[in-house]
């Protein structure tokens, strides 16, 4: 599988002019397959905007392995493939939506015609209008921010906080245009603190704490790492035993929390009391849940 992106060992620590540094990633190991969607999540300060500028050769690592789309992200050959929207933009109020773009496209050495460039402003939801862009939302700075960072169809898309400041049917849209860029093979990294989004656009997940990697998978894995399971047996036999074993009544049936290994063995269990196995249903969580329970671990 060709990998997007790859960074082994990364280590960044922020040096002061007196006094400890600041370790902002610890040793970080994460491996994205070319054309997944991947939500990174966390909590603040858990080194996620470290990790995009070093990927995005803004900030240099203090040691580890650093591979984007095959080559070292301070080429400037790799960063010309990388599309990428910051949390904060800073954009040229007096300019308007088409006149950015085309400075930024400028910058990308990209030949985009004035027509192009207002179907591009169109996909967003914007129209192609000679409304400045210091009268615009919050809302459409943000839609302009993504039309410039989807400008010359990218190989990676980077985007922190793609949704903020848009109005629910907007996000809807912005999901849409995502899942576009997907199906025609980009890459992308999300980071966002709304869940609910990084559910509905991403495929893989990462949690990163404390500049560590501690729970990475796809979707349907993370959602079901020690989860809990729904359990219904034929048969009868002492309650008591059964919750021995591990099982917990409830909601007229039997729920058993961990992972497959322990699930496994809490089965045999319940067969060696004379039950047999009628259901079993693996009990998914939202991602809020998901990151809940891996920082109260790791706490």
């Amino acid at each position: 599988m060709t990998e997007a992106l790859c960074v082994r060992q990364l280590v960044k620590t922020y040096k002061p002019l007196f006094g400890e540094g600041q370790q902002a990633l610890r040793g970080l190991t994460l491996s994205i397959p070319a054309g997944a969607a991947f939500g990174l999540i966390g909590p603040n300060g858990a080194g996620k905007t470290t990790f995009i500028k070093v990927l995005l050769g803004v900030v240099r690592p203090t040691s580890g392995e650093v591979t984007v789309l095959g080559g070292d992200p301070q080429d400037t050959a790799v960063r010309a493939r990388i599309g990428y929207l910051p949390e904060r933009m800073h954009l040229p109020t007096a300019l308007k939506g088409r006149d950015f773009l085309r400075s930024v496209s400028t910058l990308k050495s990209l030949e985009l015609s004035d027509a192009e460039l207002g179907q591009v402003l169109e996909r967003v939801g914007l129209r192609d209008s000679t409304q400045r862009i210091g009268t615009f939302s919050k809302g459409m700075r943000q839609r302009l921010g993504l039309a410039a960072a989807m400008l010359g169809q990218p190989e990676l898309l980077i985007l922190d906080e793609p949704t903020d400041g848009i109005d629910p049917v907007g996000r809807v849209e912005v999901r849409a245009l995502l899942r576009e860029e997907k199906a025609r093979g980009a890459t992308i990294l999300l980071n966002s603190h709304l869940l609910a989004e990084t559910e509905r656009v991403c495929d893989r997940i990462g949690v990163l704490e404390r500049g560590q990697l501690r729970l990475e998978g796809t979707l349907d894995e993370v959602r079901r790492a020690a989860s809990r399971w729904s359990v219904r047996f034929e048969g009868l036999a002492d309650d008591a035993a059964l919750q021995a074993a591990g099982f917990v009544a409830r909601d007229g049936a039997w729920s058993f929390e961990g992972d497959v290994a322990m699930l496994n063995e809490a089965l045999d269990a319940a067969r060696a009391l004379g039950l047999q196995l009628v259901a079993l249903v693996p009990e998914t969580r939202d991602l809020e849940a998901v990151l809940a329970q891996t920082l109260g671990a790791s706490s």
